[in-house]
């Protein structure tokens, strides 16, 4: 006999399967091409969808599902986290890995009098080969191609920093909740983003 559907593991799920769809929906709302989520956005966002989908399957929070519902965070907490990173403005940095993979770097970008900045781990910057490197960035549904030029000096890195932070309301709560930080950090540069050279 089927026992009536828990409205408890109803709204979970139906919850889960939100979040994990917003990971996708959100990079909707960026003009220009679509950018796959990647990382822990995407596991996060697949792993919420998995959970909800099971959970409203089976309908009731039986004991192996209340073991679902207690892991959902390791899910759930990445997920957000991509759907708050591409709520402001985001661009792309189209480069490649240190195996010579495409990579679609998705940052938050600053405007200052001599140019757009973005910031990131040095290692990042590194594995990426950034520095010098002419590469197409994508910006409010532009492609455009820029050079990045890498800056470690502390006053630079603090103050690009603090403009990002200034900007982003979401890196203001995010800095809150102990999930992004406010200050700087010494792994921490930044990479002014120069407009490639023109032909003459």
């Amino acid at each position: 006999m089927n026992q009536p559907r828990s409205t408890t593991c109803t709204i979970i799920s139906v919850i889960l399967i939100a979040i994990g769809l917003a990971v996708f929906a959100i990079r909707l709302t960026h003009p220009g091409p679509y950018a796959m989520p990647h990382g822990g956005g995407l596991y996060g966002g697949l792993g919420a969808i998995a959970l909800g989908a099971l959970l409203f399957w089976r309908g009731r929070l039986r004991p192996w599902a209340w073991l679902a519902v207690v892991i959902s965070p390791i899910a759930v907490f990445p997920a957000l986290y991509s759907i708050m990173g591409e709520s402001e403005e985001v661009i792309s940095l189209y480069a490649t890995d240190a195996n010579n993979n495409p990579a679609d770097l998705r940052l938050w970008i600053v405007d200052r009098e001599d140019g757009a900045w973005v910031g990131m781990g040095r290692d990042k910057a590194v594995t990426h080969s950034l520095d010098g490197q002419q590469l197409q960035m994508l910006r409010g549904g532009e492609q455009v191609c820029v050079v990045p030029k890498l800056f470690e000096d502390r006053p630079t890195v603090t103050t690009i920093h603090r403009m990002k932070v200034d900007k982003y309301k979401v890196a203001q709560v995010s800095g809150a909740l102990g999930m992004y930080p406010l200050e700087a950090t010494p792994a921490t540069v930044v990479l002014r983003l120069d407009p490639c050279p023109t032909s003459s």
